[in-house]
């Protein structure tokens, strides 16, 4: 058997290097020498179990076993045993780890044993394990009769196997996504042994919210662990015959950097992609890429970490995991999700080598209690004159509200991976401030635009600007009349455009609250031509007193808005034949999904 360690663990060089690199500040090192008794019971009351182990060419693999809690427990001494079913033709950590023993056949490690890590993970409590150590022994066992003439063949097998456990550390909740795990039969299929990725990897790549990963410093040491968040979290930046590459955030975490610490010394990790619908399973060995600060930024904008996966070999199985999963909870901790720069139309992110442009507060008006018009000056006049009407800037408040680290922050989760870079739609037309002006016109919803919210104006705060971006532009052919259709602050994009075009072609239908009604009389005051081409829903009127709503409602009439106390339905949008067959939306999620069913 294995020897058991006791001798004090600490920091290895890639942890070290890591650390250094983040400037993380010295600590103790709390991974326990042998199975200690907080990761017994963890293992013990664990419906899943991730292993991680080393090819012939030191290259990681990881699968994913399943069970009964208590399916892999302690047998004393820190020596652990696992017992469950397995997909023994396809899995490759179970080829790895039995090779062609079967039917009973005990395989017995000699002298240290076969390197081994794995994750204990129960996922109806966010509770979870990492062990590293040792396989001692193993055994395949034919699973039913053994008369059936296709037991031999359906490629599932019970699997006992015995590990010595040379380190332990229970981990936080943090990315864990809640899920009620259930056995179920696998019936291993093989899709797809080679790259590119087939599609349907592709798409399961693209709904997980969780992977699990396996790294090793060295060859002498393995680690196991799991990274969450979001469905679409991890992203696919190349799937073609020059090669398949994966790139994921690496979030904030307990700052120990165990995984990142074994992939800067052995830059490889194996992992596995579980679909806890069907059962499938994506094995990936790969080559890694660890990128820091403005090289991450670059690659996935709005991280601090990023790791590129340069996958090596793959395998694509139907039906290969032994237990399917009930998604219930996702993490409060997840981000949300972090596209790759050449996916989406980002605002320009400043260089180490460009000047930083700030955005200086110069006065505020509050339209209603929570809405309110910003204006800000520019310290670069190129800057400003990079934005056309119906797009946004994005500024970034991370100076201003950013805390120091904490590990974990259960009253505001997701402060811990927010960079307060914020986009807000520009609501000024070009020509109508100085040049180097621009105004946004926002609803007080947020961290960030509370803090605008309380900002002094005289106090002179300053924000760095990102850039700008979006294509939001209203056209206009020669005789339809455009519809144009808003949900309360959802009228900032076509203020920007106003002046640009022909307002009698132009039919807005706005629906908004009484509590918004200052925004609207606002915008009509502006601008009174808009006034004849608007058809305004107006609702929760018995909040406010008659009085007063009847004033306003009557202001609003006089520049020629027809005014209707209700909320918009199918038929105030129906029957308009002569409105032009494209129309624009800026509304909320609800209004919005009720517009498309009509």
């Amino acid at each position: 058997m294995a020897p058991i360690y006791t001798a004090p663990i600490s920091f290895h060089e890639g942890e070290q290097k890591m650390r250094e690199s983040l400037h993380v500040p010295d600590g103790e090192y709390p991974t326990s020498p042998g199975l200690s008794p907080h990761a017994r019971r963890l293992l013990h009351i664990s419906s899943l179990l991730a292993i991680g182990t080393l090819d012939t060419n030191d290259r990681p693999w990881t699968t994913l076993l399943s069970g009964e809690p208590g399916f892999a427990k302690s047998l004393g001494e820190s020596v652990i045993g696992v017992k469950t079913l397995v997909d023994r033709k396809f899995d490759p950590v179970i080829k790895l780890l039995l090779g062609d023993k079967f039917d009973g056949d005990i395989h017995e490690e000699k002298r240290d044993g076969r390197l081994v890590s794995a994750l204990g993970i129960h996922l109806a409590t966010r509770d979870r394990v990492k062990l590293s150590g040792n396989m001692v022994a193993g055994a395949l066992r034919h699973h039913g009769p053994i008369a059936q003439a296709d037991e031999d063949e359906n490629g599932v097998a019970e699997v006992q196997l015995v590990f010595a456990i040379q380190q332990s550390l229970g981990n936080c909740p943090k990315y864990l996504n809640q899920k009620q795990i259930s056995p179920s039969l696998p019936e291993p299929l093989l899709l797809s042994d080679s790259l590119p990725l087939p599609e349907r990897a592709i798409e399961l790549i693209a709904k997980a919210d969780m992977f699990f990963l396996s790294s090793s410093y060295n060859e002498s040491n393995m680690g196991t662990n799991h990274r969450g968040g979001l469905p679409g979290f991890v992203r696919v930046a190349k799937n073609d015959g020059s090669g398949t590459v994966l790139v994921y955030p690496e979030l904030s975490g307990n700052r120990l950097y165990q995984t990142l610490g074994n992939l800067y010394t052995t830059p490889r990790a194996g992992l596995i992609f579980p679909d806890f619908d069907t059962g499938d399973a994506l094995y990936l060995t790969t080559n890694t890429e660890i990128l820091l600060g403005k090289d991450a930024a670059a690659v996935l904008p709005r991280s601090n970490i990023a790791v590129k996966l340069h996958v090596y070999a793959a395998r694509f199985v139907k039906n290969s995991l032994s237990f399917r999963g009930d998604h219930l909870e996702r993490s409060p901790y997840n981000p949300p999700v972090r596209y790759l720069s050449t996916e989406k139309a980002l605002p320009a992110a400043q260089t180490s080598n460009s000047k930083v442009i700030y955005a200086t507060l110069l006065a505020r008006d509050r339209l209603t209690p929570t809405i309110a018009r910003f204006r800000f000056g520019i310290s670069d006049t190129k800057a400003s004159a990079l934005w056309t009407p119906g797009q946004y800037v994005a500024l970034a408040f991370g100076d201003e509200l950013s805390m120091e680290y904490s590990h974990m922050r259960d009253d505001d989760p997701q402060s811990l991976n927010d960079d307060y870079v914020r986009t807000f739609t520009v609501s000024s037309s070009p020509g109508k401030l100085p040049e180097d002006e621009l105004e946004i016109t926002i609803r007080n919803v947020g961290v960030v635009t509370n803090f605008l919210f309380r900002q002094n104006v005289r106090a002179g705060l300053e924000i760095p600007l990102k850039g700008f971006g979006g294509s939001f532009t209203i056209a206009q052919g020669l005789k339809d009349i455009v519809p144009f259709v808003a949900g309360g602050i959802g009228i900032t994009p076509l203020l920007a455009q106003l002046h640009d075009l022909d307002l009698a072609r132009i039919q807005l239908f706005w629906s908004a609250t009484v509590h918004d009604i200052g925004l609207v009389i606002d915008t009509i005051e502006r601008c009174p031509a808009l006034g004849p081409s608007t058809r305004l829903f107006i609702s929760r009127l018995s909040e406010q007193s008659p009085a007063a709503s009847s004033l306003q409602i009557q202001n609003l009439e006089g520049y020629g808005v027809h005014v209707a106390t209700k909320r918009m339905i199918a038929s105030d949008i129906e029957g308009h034949s002569n409105l032009s067959s494209t129309w624009y939306l800026c509304t909320g999620t609800a209004l919005r999904k009720s517009l498309l069913a009509w």
